[in-house]
């Protein structure tokens, strides 16, 4: 496993991060032993990036990672989230940026997950009734304090970006990109290169569309929220795998899994890029670790792209897109 370093602080982490979130909500059931499993694989695999937010669950997921992490802390970097608040009986209140509640999440999270400190503590959304200043401004007083180490932040505008690194350094922006999300290509990863910013790369396997395993919505669990998502819904299904299935004819021919091959491009589009692909089963943690292993020629990148340029996915990315890019 490689690494990679993020932002101008340079926080060291492993070319590949694990994404926590399926583990405990939104793809359908769980199995809590199996999930510490694959935690505990993905260390031994040298995936050190751990990625979990307050609100998977809720609270669930970070006591998970917290539980998983017991005794080895020293070897991950932990990646956690607050600002989309919700009750314990997994009821949504909404946005939350104001600075007494970054404060009292940040004290929550730490509890949950038994450390001292939080590598990278992300704003989850951008709450546009307070000003970003504010939220980063409470931010930094963590950091200030030894609680966080490095900030980041998760779907924020371009402007946002900008204005929040003006008040204290941003590590990493986490914002879906993959072979079927390429919108940070217009503004946003150009906007943070020039900031010096990391890119943290979450869903890049299009939520399990790009990696083969779905012919239809049927194939989905139930109380999985991809039965809600535009892309997975009627005629978009099926013309967004027509492309799909044309990069599947790549992989076969290079000896990948199509979800190797689609990790390996994110991989190919700067060392800046962290993906973050989430999974709770060891099948599917040894399929992704292996896309380290893949190497992509300008050729391959070529190809990749002519049979799935940019843009060609039908469908928002989510059923609400209101709290996105703000």
């Amino acid at each position: 496993m490689q690494t990679r370093y993020l932002g101008t602080r340079r926080l060291a982490v492993s070319a590949l991060g694990l994404g926590c979130m399926g583990m405990n909500e939104f793809y359908g059931a769980g199995d809590e032993a199996e999930s510490v499993a694959v935690i505990h694989a993905a260390l031994d695999g040298g995936c050190t990036f751990l990625d979990t937010a307050d609100m998977y669950g809720p609270f669930t997921n970070e006591r998970l990672v917290g539980q998983a992490i017991a005794g080895r802390r020293d070897e991950v970097v932990v990646a956690t989230k607050f600002g989309n608040e919700r009750r314990a009986d997994g009821s949504r209140v909404g946005i939350n940026g104001r600075p007494e509640y970054v404060r009292a999440a940040c004290d929550a999270s730490l509890e949950r997950l038994g450390v001292d400190h939080i590598d990278l503590y992300y704003q989850h959304r951008v709450d546009t009734s307070v000003p970003i200043e504010e939220t980063v401004g409470a931010m930094a007083e963590l950091v200030a304090a030894g609680k966080v180490t490095h900030l980041g932040l998760s779907e924020a505008a371009a402007d946002t970006i900008r204005r929040a690194n003006a008040v204290h350094p941003i590590t990493a922006l986490q914002t879906e990109y993959s072979l079927w999300t390429r919108d940070p290509e217009d503004e946003i990863l150009g906007v943070v290169r020039d900031l010096g910013i990391g890119f943290v790369a979450y869903s890049p396997l299009g939520r399990g569309f790009l990696t083969g395993r779905f012919t239809s919505v049927d194939d989905l669990p139930d109380g999985d929220f991809r039965r809600v998502n535009p892309r997975f819904q009627g005629e978009n299904f099926q013309r967004n795998l027509d492309v799909v299935t044309q990069v599947h004819a790549i992989a076969a021919e290079m000896g990948c899994s199509p979800g190797q091959l689609a990790i390996a491009w994110l991989l190919a589009q700067g060392d800046d890029i962290v993906p973050i692909p989430g999974t709770k089963r060891l099948s599917y943690l040894q399929d992704n670790l292996g896309a380290v292993d893949v190497s992509l020629t300008p050729q391959d990148l070529a190809r990749i792209d002519e049979v799935a340029p940019a843009g060609f996915a039908v469908g928002d990315r989510y059923a609400d897109m209101s709290s996105i890019s703000r």
